[in-house]
């Protein structure tokens, strides 16, 4: 069904399903709650702090937005207007003003930017501990998370958006998106399966909500490529990526934040025709870097 408006993105559909639905309706109504998350179920950036959440059992109120539609309440609180946005309910923050309130003292702070509502969040509920204390393995599990950020993130949606009109071939998108993706599996431990180890990091949540998007570069783009190039030299490559991605996808957090995959099929087509209205989109579109 076509929007009314002419703009595809309102045609999102408006709530998470399967597991993702039942998690985002357990913290719907959450009264009194110390935080809240205005996020959208299809949001890979959002899931990241889904997982975090998840992960550490935190007490907190989910609002879904759409993120093409957005309300006046909520540009109140980000003008920037991205999701995932964390509002902080703490007495203890009353009276600091931020250009988020527009310079109006309130108790109600907010957060913005994935990776570091999950640092956040992190700090404040630190068990299980997503983040190394020893300074040095802190500082390298960022150099890898940045890393995600700003080379196998933009190149999943450089794939993604692919056209024929494009300056660069799709051959080309797929290589940087795997050349990429097997530089960041070359530093994970050998023992694992999670990228430091036994145990889940931030590292690995950096990662997986595109990691587990992977089938819409099948679905529309005619492969990923992703464990096809083991004829090259890379079978131990792609041996410990197939570990770390059956771990991650059997991980209980990361399957409570996850739609039905015909849903999320639905919601990227406009990805994929390189007609959506998205910040990342739109970024992607003019060779920006994301938002």
């Amino acid at each position: 069904m076509s929007s009314s408006t002419g703009n595809p993105d309102l045609d999102l559909y408006p709530s998470a399903t399967g597991a993702a639905l039942k998690f985002a309706e357990a913290h719907s109504n959450v009264k009194d709650a110390p935080l809240t998350l205005y996020g959208g179920w299809f949001c890979p950036f959002v899931q990241r702090v889904w997982i975090t959440l998840h992960l550490k059992s935190i007490p907190h109120q989910y609002v879904e937005i759409n993120p093409y539609h957005k309300s006046a309440d909520f540009l109140a609180r980000n003008p920037r207007g991205l999701i995932p946005t964390l509002a902080v309910n703490d007495p203890k923050y009353a009276g600091v003003s931020t250009s988020n309130t527009n310079g109006t003292n309130t108790k109600e702070m907010v957060l913005y930017e994935s990776n570091i509502v999950a640092e956040y969040l992190d700090t404040l509920y630190p068990e299980p501990q997503l983040l190394s204390s020893d300074a040095y393995l802190r500082a390298r599990e960022k150099i890898w998370i940045d890393f995600a950020s700003t080379k196998i993130v933009p190149a999943f949606y450089r794939f993604l958006q692919h056209t024929p009109s494009k300056p660069y071939s799709l051959d080309s998108a797929r290589s940087e998106f795997l050349a990429h993706l097997k530089t960041f599996v070359r530093e994970m431990h050998s023992r694992g399966p999670f990228f430091d180890g036994p145990n889940i990091s931030m590292v690995d949540i950096a990662v997986i909500p595109w990691a587990e998007r992977v089938f819409l570069l099948d679905h529309y783009k005619g492969g990923s490529g992703v464990g096809q190039e083991e004829e090259k030299g890379d079978r131990e490559v792609w041996e410990r990526f197939w570990a770390w991605a059956e771990a991650v996808s059997q991980n209980e957090s990361v399957k409570a934040t996850m739609s039905e995959r015909e849903k999320y099929i639905q919601a990227y087509k406009r990805y994929a025709e390189d007609t959506t209205g998205s910040e990342v989109g739109k970024a992607t579109r003019t060779g920006r870097g994301l938002p």
